[in-house]
């Protein structure tokens, strides 16, 4: 084993010429589409497993049928993977099935994150899509974000924004 090369750090002055990003072909999990503050209408326990989600919110963050995604609970910060199934379009269906039903309750706010793996030459430019729902999980806007080129990341800070914050739109 060979010995780690040590680049001292006295200041962030010493990191403004440092990248450690590899661009290459290795592959690497990227949030393609999320589903923000979903209001859970339901949750199951006597049902096989999965989420069941209304095929409009679906649509909007571009999630398939079958895909695996993470489901946060905001209320509890309980985490889990689990795939979708469709449910009833325009119901604003958001029901946690099977096990997952131990860990959501009717009324609980959840964020949906779907992922894809990508090459990280494929990273830069490449859009991620959140979608904002109203208490009645109705899609009310769709933000869309663009992974930045290396050289450009610290350009769009969103420390300390909160949500419901104006933020400007296309």
């Amino acid at each position: 084993m060979s010995l780690p090369r040590i680049v001292k750090i006295s200041g962030p002055e010493d990191m403004k010429d440092i990248s450690n990003y590899h661009l290459d072909s290795a592959v690497r999990p990227f949030m393609y589409g999320k589903i923000h503050r979903v209001t859970v209408s339901e949750a199951r326990l006597d049902y096989v497993g999965s989420i069941t989600i209304d095929p409009l919110m679906l649509r909007a963050a571009g999630i398939l049928p079958m895909t695996r995604v993470d489901v946060v609970n905001i209320a509890n910060g309980n985490r889990l993977q689990t795939y979708v199934i469709e449910g009833r379009e325009g119901s604003g269906d958001c029901c946690l099935n099977g096990a997952a039903a131990h860990l959501f309750a009717r009324g609980d706010l959840a964020i949906i994150m779907a992922y894809e793996d990508v090459p990280g030459e494929g990273l830069p430019g490449r859009e991620s899509v959140a979608v904002m729902v109203d208490s009645r999980n109705q899609v009310t806007e769709i933000w869309t974000y663009t992974t930045p080129l290396p050289d450009a990341v610290g350009q769009s800070c969103r420390h300390g924004q909160v949500y419901g914050d104006d933020v400007q739109t296309a």
